[in-house]
């Protein structure tokens, strides 16, 4: 049980590690309407990765039953990574977005619920997230054939991945007022190189993993 555990928190690393849009979308939450705020916006982006979780893991598993080419999938989720790696490494553009924590509003539960819909949709609207599901639920999916329990292999690694990442976004809204100075293009910038390498080192891994298939 151990394995699935580790492949999780390797996972939800790489996911927490990332540099998008959902992390300043968080410090901008919880610096301008409170770290009530920044929870609910957390709450709809792992609302929107569970779904879309699910969703990916109902399609991958349709397609292993009907083409039966675990190889072949697993092949294509490692080079989707291997292109998201080059491209983080590479290409991807840092800037930094001007946070203002002043003049704070008061929330109410309906204006929660708005910014649990826009962390929801922020999340669910952004193409790389889905691709980046869809190419570990096939990897993922590939693995846990080869186990005696292919659910339970799955629910350890995606249930570990989410929790790992829900706790360190948490954690983001927490620290949010001493996290934010720290965030110089520079800090980014390395950010971003090191999320590159993991997901290089991952594809690399998976390219060796579906090569025994």
């Amino acid at each position: 049980m151990n394995a699935p555990i580790i492949k999780g928190l390797l996972l939800g690393l790489i996911l927490s590690i990332s540099i998008g849009p959902v992390i300043f979308a968080i410090l901008k939450q919880s610096l301008t309407n409170g770290h009530r705020a920044g929870y609910a916006f957390v709450a709809g982006v792992s609302l929107s990765d569970l779904s879309i979780l699910f969703v990916c893991n109902i399609f991958t598993s349709f397609f292993a039953l009907v083409l039966l080419h675990r190889a072949t999938i697993a092949m294509i989720g490692a080079g989707f990574l291997f292109l998201v790696g080059c491209y983080t490494i590479l290409f991807k553009k840092i800037s930094m977005e001007q946070i203002d924590g002043e003049n704070k509003k008061t929330m109410r539960l309906r204006d929660y619920l708005g910014v649990l819909t826009a962390g929801f949709l922020m999340n669910t609207l952004n193409p790389s997230v889905f691709l980046f599901w869809f190419a570990w639920t096939a990897a993922i999916g590939s693995d846990a054939d080869e186990t005696q329990n292919p659910l339970m292999y799955k629910v350890l690694v995606f249930g570990t991945c989410l929790l790992f990442v829900l706790i360190t976004d948490l954690i983001k809204v927490y620290l949010s007022k001493k996290l934010r100075p720290k965030l110089t293009e520079k800090t980014l910038f390395w950010i971003n190189r090191s999320a590159g390498i993991i997901i290089l080192i991952f594809s690399a891994a998976l390219f060796y993993s579906a090569s025994k298939y």
